[in-house]
């Protein structure tokens, strides 16, 4: 019995030794299975990934900008002064033309006709008049011998007069016949290129015809038409005054993408605010030798008031508001983010002009600021993989 009951324990103490290797065979690959996973897993980032930017000191133009409409600094409609066939269409449509070039010839014939008659009549009239003066030299000489009655002189004299009179009108009659004669002649009263031709060689045309023969339009240099706000007016005035003799400049950019398409120059402030709008019309002047401007074409109109020397500049982006008005996470040397109440004077250009809270060399956050929080540490991203920066949300 005693040897049994040694036998039974001894299974049993087995039993647990087995069961004790085997529990602790499993913990130690349940160990080595989570340090090969704490081996594979990557490191705990040093801080919340964004992309940061040093505030910079530059001078920066300060400007307002506005819609603006392209239009021909000149739009001429050239329509005929005399009745008659035309005979001569002298320009093609599209074509660049210089002040005073030929456009188009109306048949001079009638014209010549009626100068030549004019002067033929001037002619006559002057035989007449030397020889009224003849027999006023001989009236004169019967007279002073008592020959004649002073009325038949002073007959004669007012003959004479008339002569002369008749003469003048002739005179009238020859230059007007000559300036329609010079009608005939259609020519280009400014530099500009023309539009599409509205009467064809052949065509009987009239002075009082209201299409013209063609518009030319002169798009070298090139106007632009744009609006500002009504309380915009001081600032302009008084950047006027202050550029004295220089015109203020003026920059066309396109609609879509913003590109550069000409500098120019302001011409005039229109002298009244509309009042249905509110605005003020704006006129400036722009060379447009590589025809980007286009009349009827839409624009923005950047209209430069002044620079402003050493400015402190952010990327717009580091801007960000909340309840209490415009901060900005300010990262120290130990990366640590802090908000920065700011003031902004101006934003343009992708660029925040400061007026106070940051000074040049401040390091800011320009993305990721919606997981940020005061006091967060902050790990530099690459801009292509940090978070965006999403709408400035509230709170400080």
């Amino acid at each position: 019995m005693h040897t049994l009951a040694q036998l039974g324990l001894r299974k049993i103490l087995l039993a647990v030794l087995i069961i004790a290797a085997a529990i602790g065979i499993l913990l130690v690959r349940g160990m080595m299975h989570r340090a090969d996973a704490a081996d594979k897993a990557p490191p705990a980032p040093a801080g919340i990934p964004v992309v940061t930017a040093m505030a910079a000191k530059q001078d920066m133009p300060i400007f307002l900008t506005g819609i603006g409409t392209v239009q021909a600094a000149q739009s001429v409609t050239v329509k005929v002064r005399v009745d008659g066939q035309l005979q001569k269409v002298a320009f093609t449509e599209g074509q660049d033309v210089k002040e005073g070039a030929l456009l188009a010839q109306i048949d001079p014939a009638p014209y010549q006709a009626l100068l030549d008659g004019a002067i033929a009549q001037k002619a006559k009239d002057q035989a007449t008049l030397a020889n009224a003066l003849k027999d006023l030299e001989r009236y004169k000489t019967l007279f002073a011998q008592d020959s004649i009655q002073q009325q038949t002189l002073d007959t004669q004299v007012s003959t004479v007069d008339q002569l002369k009179a008749t003469l003048l009108t002739d005179q009238a009659a020859i230059d007007n016949a000559r300036v329609q004669l010079a009608y005939t002649t259609i020519r280009s009263p400014v530099n500009g290129r023309t539009g599409l031709r509205l009467v064809d060689v052949g065509n009987i045309v009239h002075a009082t015809d209201t299409t013209g023969l063609v518009v030319i339009n002169q798009i070298d240099p090139i106007a632009v038409i744009f609006t500002l706000p009504e309380e915009n007016v001081p600032r302009i005035n008084q950047a006027i005054q202050s550029a004295g003799s220089s015109p203020l400049q003026v920059q066309a950019l396109a609609r879509e993408n913003g590109a550069a398409l000409g500098a120019g120059h302001l011409l005039l402030v229109n002298n009244q605010i509309d009042t249905t709008t509110g605005t003020v019309q704006l006129k400036a002047l722009f060379p447009n030798r590589s025809l980007t401007l286009w009349p009827g074409q839409y624009v923005n109109a950047r209209l430069v008031l002044g620079m402003r020397k050493d400015a402190t500049t952010v990327p717009e982006s580091a801007v960000q508001r909340g309840q209490d008005g415009l901060y900005a996470y300010v990262v120290n040397a130990d990366n640590i983010a802090t908000v920065q109440p700011i003031r902004v004077a101006q934003t343009q250009d992708g660029k925040a002009i400061i007026d106070g809270g940051i000074v040049p060399g401040t390091r800011v956050v320009v993305a990721g600021q919606y997981k940020l929080r005061a006091g967060a540490k902050i790990a530099e991203a690459e801009q292509s993989t940090a978070a965006p920066a999403a709408a400035p949300r509230s709170g400080g």
